[in-house]
Parts: structure tokens; C-alpha cells; sequence
């Protein structure tokens, strides 16, 4: 199983993917309580892989948020090493909207879209279903999506071969 998470300076997304990429669980939680979870054994059994999106500079300034978010994935990075978990980061733009979509220029409707037009198996609007009837993507909200796609992306270009 593969833990992705799409880190933010206070919150941050995960999702926990099994072997068929389908979300087991996934929740978009404060950094605070996310990083005892990692530190946890019981919490990191549940998963082999680990994905986590990384800051990359594209010649723009950037705030202080920013450079929080960075800070905290060093911090959830570390809290897995020497753990057996493979771990890498994964690139918003090189990596996740080229693996998806193709291109560097996707936005997330676009990656939301690819991943509906993947997985979704009768609701092929939204991907989620309805409660009496859900879908692949049932429960998703927010960042939900984008710790989603840094999964599925992972498991393409480094489980797949």
C-alpha cells in the first residue's frame, strides 16, 4: 500500500492506496496530529510506499507558507526514515500533470478530471457517487484529490515496471 500526502504549512491531505489504487483511507487533518500518525507503528504497518509532494521553484517569490510547507515535509519525511518504507518525493508539475495529463500546463480540474476519466466506474461527472450509490472517489474533498494523484502517480512511475 502506498501513504501519499500533499503537505501544507498547518494541514495536509493523505490518502493510503492499496494494490489496486483504490483510497482505503484518506483525510485532510492538521500537520500536529499527521506526524504522531507517522511516527506510530501501528499507523505506518499499513503501508510500504511512502509519496509526498515537494516544493519546487519556478522563479517566483514565494511567502513564508511556503517555506513552512517545506519544513514539515522534512519533518514527515523524517519521521519514516529507517522505517521499511520506500520513500520519494514527488513533483507537482514534472511529475504528477505530466503523468496524468501530459503536460506541465495541467490545473487540477485537469488532474481531477484524468483521474475521474481513470477510475470512476458510473459517475463520471464528479467520480463520487452518491451515498446509496457511491463511487471511486466517494468522501473526496480538497486537497483530498491532489494527495490522490501524487499516489497514483507514484505507483506509475516506480511500481509499475
Amino acid at each position: 500500500m502506498i501513504l501519499a500526502i500533499d503537505p501544507g504549512c498547518t494541514e495536509s491531505a493523505y490518502v493510503i492506496l492499496d494494490r489496486n489504487l483504490k483510497p482505503v483511507e484518506f483525510d485532510k487533518i492538521e500537520n500536529t496530529w499527521l506526524l504522531p500518525k507517522l511516527l506510530d507503528d501501528e499507523f505506518t504497518r499499513k503501508f510500504q510506499h511512502f509519496a509526498i509532494e515537494m516544493v519546487a521553484s519556478y522563479g517566483m517569490p514565494v511567502g513564508k507558507e511556503v517555506f513552512e510547507t517545506c519544513v514539515w515535509i522534512g519533518k514527515f519525511d523524517q519521521a519514516l526514515f529507517g522505517k521499511n518504507i520506500w520513500r520519494r518525493f514527488i513533483y507537482r508539475k514534472t511529475d504528477v500533470c505530466m503523468n496524468l495529463c501530459h503536460t506541465t500546463k495541467a490545473k487540477d480540474a485537469n488532474i481531477r478530471q484524468a483521474l475521474i476519466d481513470r477510475f470512476a466506474r458510473h459517475d463520471f461527472k464528479s467520480g463520487k457517487g452518491t451515498k446509496k450509490n457511491p463511487d471511486w472517489f466517494y468522501g473526496f474533498k480538497e486537497d483530498i484529490w491532489s494527495a490522490y494523484a501524487i499516489g497514483v502517480t507514484y505507483a506509475d512511475l516506480y511500481l509499475s515496471k
